[in-house]
């Protein structure tokens, strides 16, 4: 697929079309580094606080939990990824499961959320530049918007600067997290996990809950899958060793917040991890928090930049987004998909500025497309795939089922999706028909 110099422009009579594929680039190190990159995003900033007030020392066992859970969500992506590696990810996954409007709209659910994200995620990185230099948290938008435009340059400049960048960024916040593990060590006291659950075991549940999203990210690297230089043998490989890594790191950092105490109200949860390296040495945990939250707000939107582009040079190549986002610079980079992207980012950020809307008012919406673009993906990777593949996608969708009742307050919010999806295709479709009649009556 990855090395084929034509690709299919839509299923409703029209003919081929001659479209350049995005080059193979990635290897395992780079695989491994966007995945990390993609999954260990600014969640990692509040969430072992803001769970750790909400079930106490208890939430190690929610983090250890959700943790395990993203082990076969992951190996679900990856073994599709493998067998169908193509740009547009699970736009092929469930259109080969389910139909081609069914792909169309998965790839509009993830769309729409990855580009939310550029939003949250560069916006969370400047609250916490905002903070460390103690100026006005409108200030946070234009840091935002920084972070997002040298996303923007290094994939613009192609895949393996992007990835050089993405290794670097990668091992920038595997490095501050492991140390932010280390530097708390020297502090355990049993006295801190008791009492264990002083909130009882449903608030571990809860916990549980909140975590899900902390986890999501695994769909992101399969759109980059036909620029793997052999995603047969690295997608594997790189999804387990990101899996076993974000878990440490993930669960490590929860334990440090937990024996450090670093934790109990929604001021110190913010800056919980920036608490725990501040104090180990001795400097403020704004100052801590603000490093911290630029490098990973950096990676998480590199990595997603780099696999959204290509996402939506797959819906432009199959007639569901415009065909010059189909367009490829002589780096073979999508341009126009890279710089569609950040401007949807750009907008989002003045519009969110102007409403006064923060990260805490938009992330429901893209987190309920994350889910049901789960649900369609695993329930794609049940019927597509065989053996123990197949088992693992079934325990992957039934898992993420699970969650998905508590995210009923957001419903519409695919169902508006879907419909601007179809509408969008159906307009796309007959524009097509007029144009063909047009020119066989010339």
């Amino acid at each position: 697929m990855a090395a084929s110099e034509e690709a299919r422009m839509g299923s409703a009579g029209t003919a081929k079309t001659t479209i350049r594929q995005p080059r193979p680039a990635i290897g395992l190190g780079h695989a491994i580094a966007l995945y990390v990159g993609a999954v260990l995003g600014a969640g990692v900033l509040v969430l072992p606080g803001q769970v750790a007030s909400l079930a106490g020392p208890a939430s190690l066992l929610a983090w250890a939990f959700i943790g395990s859970l993203g082990l076969p969500l992951a190996m679900t992506f990856a073994a599709l990824a493998s067998r169908f590696p193509d740009a547009g990810g699970i736009v092929v996954f469930a259109g080969r499961a389910f139909g081609e409007r069914a792909g169309g709209v998965a790839g509009w659910w993830y769309f729409t959320a990855v580009a939310l994200g550029h939003v949250i995620v560069p916006l969370t990185g400047g609250y916490y530049v905002a903070s460390a230099l103690r100026i006005d948290q409108r200030f946070a938008y234009l840091f935002a918007g920084v972070i997002l435009l040298l996303a923007v340059a290094a994939n613009l400049a192609g895949l393996r600067v992007s990835g050089r960048v993405q290794l670097a960024l990668a091992a920038g916040v595997s490095l501050l997290l492991l140390v932010t593990i280390l530097v708390a060590l020297p502090r355990v006291d049993p006295g801190d996990f008791t009492p264990f659950a002083p909130h009882g075991a449903v608030s571990i549940g809860r916990a549980a809950v909140v975590l899900f999203f902390a986890f999501a990210g695994w769909e992101a690297v399969a759109h980059l899958a036909g620029e793997f230089h052999d995603a047969r043998r690295d997608l594997t490989r790189a999804t387990a060793i990101t899996v076993v890594t974000v878990l440490v790191l993930y669960s490590g950092v929860a334990f440090a917040v937990v024996v450090t105490g670093s934790y109990g109200s929604s001021t110190t949860d913010r800056v919980a991890v920036g608490s725990v390296l501040g104090a180990g040495f001795g400097i403020s945990a704004a100052t801590a928090a603000g490093v911290l939250a630029v490098v990973i707000s950096a990676g998480t939107t590199n990595a997603f930049m780099a696999a959204i582009s290509r996402l939506g040079y797959a819906l432009a190549r199959d007639q569901w987004f415009p065909r010059s986002m189909a367009r490829l610079n002589t780096r073979g980079v999508p341009a126009v998909g890279v710089c569609a992207t950040a401007g949807m980012g750009v907008a989002g950020l003045l519009t969110s500025y102007f409403a006064r809307w923060g990260t805490e008012d938009l992330v429901s919406v893209p987190s309920t497309l994350i889910l049901v673009t789960y649900l369609i993906g695993t329930a794609a990777g049940a019927r597509l795939l065989s053996g123990r593949a197949r088992v693992v996608a079934v325990v992957a969708f039934v898992l993420t089922a699970f969650v998905a009742p508590f995210a009923a307050a957001y419903v519409a919010v695919p169902v508006v999706v879907a419909v601007a999806a179809l509408g969008y295709r159906r307009l796309a479709s007959r524009r097509s028909i007029r144009h063909r009649s047009g020119r066989d009556r010339g």
